[in-house]
């Protein structure tokens, strides 16, 4: 069995973005050589998310506006997380959309179905994160 380990490093300008990493992913697939398996796609900050849906910009600002209103950034004072940094919604807002994701490897392809891609979810954007991406299969 083949393993495959890589990395993805974002750094969005704004606080909350998603950007569709189905590209990186597919490259990373093919770098890794599975053709049957699985592939593994996971944020490594718990200020951010992984999850697969349309890459529909109406959607995404549907996304925008539900998270918002489950978790609004303001007041501030509203969190008791809040102190040294003001990201509590940011922390509720990854809770809701996911950490991960598991995708089958068929025939070396991502296996989606209709539609499906994979987005990385930033909350707490304006610095460095990362997302790992472990493939694993034949």
């Amino acid at each position: 069995m083949k393993s495959f380990r890589k990395e993805l490093t974002f750094q969005t300008p704004s606080r909350r973005a998603f950007v569709n990493i189905t590209p990186q992913i597919e490259s990373a697939l093919l770098a890794a050589r599975v053709q049957e398996g699985l592939c593994l796609v996971n944020a490594m900050h718990i200020t951010a998310s992984v999850f697969i849906n349309d890459n529909e910009s109406g959607l995404h600002a549907d996304f925008e506006t539900w998270l918002e209103k489950l978790a609004p950034e303001k007041p501030h004072n509203q969190y008791r997380h809040n102190g040294a940094e003001d990201n509590a919604d940011a922390h509720l807002k990854r809770t809701l959309m996911g950490r991960e994701v598991v995708v089958a490897i068929t025939e070396g392809k991502l296996d989606f179905g209709p539609w499906e891609q994979i987005f990385y979810g930033e909350f707490d954007g304006r610095r460095t994160k990362r997302v790992l991406v472990k493939i694993i299969g034949e």
